[in-house]
């Protein structure tokens, strides 16, 4: 049975994990996290990070707290930075503020921290405890952590589907297969990652603006606010260069497109930015675009694309979580597959692990990661 020191640190935890999710839509490139300070069982200093190159969780939470952070204890997600970034380190911050005991949820894999920051408490004399709901933690944050661990962003692909499997009519028609709340959950889906990545099939079929909507995203205003406020990069994948500039998808904004083709400089003079990644058959190489994304901080991608990207992004094992969204309807046998993935053999059929299954609306959003081949 935990000890009542134990359970009262899962309990002031919890409460900094709450904290850490108010920056979902926000913190990108860093991570979302949270702190707060208690004294004598008072919570007297709360704070979470907002956004990048603005005070980090626990400065917020040592602003609140004042004088009665002396000979406190801090809760944090996050093992506490100890490098000068943006914002000088935290760490630093919470041995003068005259803390006394620090307890994380988890190390920062980061390795300009990577447990730097809790040495640097522990020498200062503050009793550092670590691992305390660990999980709840490390879920706020999967494509931070991928992409220090792995040095890749977190790619989640959504997807939605008729109850046999399907996406689209024959003639491509498809809008809308779910109803109002899918809508709004995958505009939340938008609004929390770096990057929304879709290909150019998919944009000239439904001649879609891949931006976030205000209107659906169900939130209240401030968090609305918040989401708006750093909207996520656009990147499209055209081999060929056949999107034309007048599209909808661009008149929505700047975006980075990714080909295979040679550089054509209109694209760069109508504000958009353009990369050229040759691979295979003269496709674009996935694998290099993900690693380029990951350098230039990308933490989590939203891959919303039709049959033959996210077939291409599945059979090559770089989606790392499916959000699927099931609608109450059949299309038939004519219409077309969930993903361009030919496979022949039930030996060579991935498995994946449902995580979660919930209603929203009249539909059903099914939540599944990949399990890796030695679990098959």
């Amino acid at each position: 049975m935990p000890s009542q020191a134990a359970i009262l640190d899962a309990h002031y935890m919890a409460r900094a994990v709450e904290l850490a999710r108010k920056g979902l839509y926000t913190t990108h490139p860093n991570p979302r996290v949270g702190c707060i300070i208690v004294r004598d069982g008072e919570v007297v200093g709360e704070g979470w990070h907002v956004r990048a190159g603005e005070p980090h969780a626990e400065v917020h939470a040592l602003r609140q707290a004042g004088e009665r952070a002396r000979g406190a204890c801090a809760y944090v997600t996050l093992e506490p930075c100890s490098h000068h970034g943006r914002t000088p380190p935290c760490a630093e911050a919470l041995v003068q503020a005259g803390v006394a005991r620090v307890v994380a949820a988890m190390q920062d894999p980061n390795p300009q921290v990577a447990g730097n920051g809790l040495r640097r408490l522990q020498q200062a004399g503050i009793e550092v405890v670590s691992g305390v709901l660990e999980a709840q933690a490390r879920a706020l944050n999967p494509g931070f952590l991928k992409r220090m661990e792995h040095g890749l962003p977190f790619v989640r692909a959504k997807l939605a589907m008729s109850l046999d499997g399907r996406t689209a009519m024959a003639s491509g028609e498809s809008q809308w297969i779910t109803g109002p709340a899918a809508r709004s959950a995958v505009q939340r889906l938008r609004a929390r990652s770096s990057v929304v990545l879709t290909s150019a099939a998919s944009v000239l079929q439904d001649h879609a603006r891949m931006t976030v909507r205000a209107s659906e995203l169900g939130l209240d205003a401030e968090t609305t606010a918040l989401a708006l406020s750093r909207p996520p990069l656009r990147v499209l994948i055209d081999g060929r260069l056949r999107l034309p500039l007048d599209a909808p998808f661009f008149a929505a904004g700047p975006a980075l497109v990714v080909t295979a083709a040679a550089p054509d400089p209109c694209y760069v003079a109508a504000g958009h930015e353009l990369l050229v990644l040759p691979g295979i058959d003269g496709q674009v190489d996935l694998p290099a675009l993900l690693g380029v994304l990951a350098e230039r901080g990308v933490n989590e991608i939203l891959l919303e694309a039709g049959a033959g990207l996210a077939g291409a992004f599945a059979r090559l094992g770089l989606i790392d979580e499916f959000q699927l969204f099931v609608a109450g309807t059949f299309l038939g046998s004519q219409a077309r597959p969930l993903l361009d993935w030919p496979l022949t053999q039930m030996s060579a059929a991935p498995r994946l692990k449902i995580t979660e299954m919930r209603a929203v609306g009249d539909d059903w959003r099914v939540t599944a990661i990949p399990l890796p081949a030695a679990d098959v």
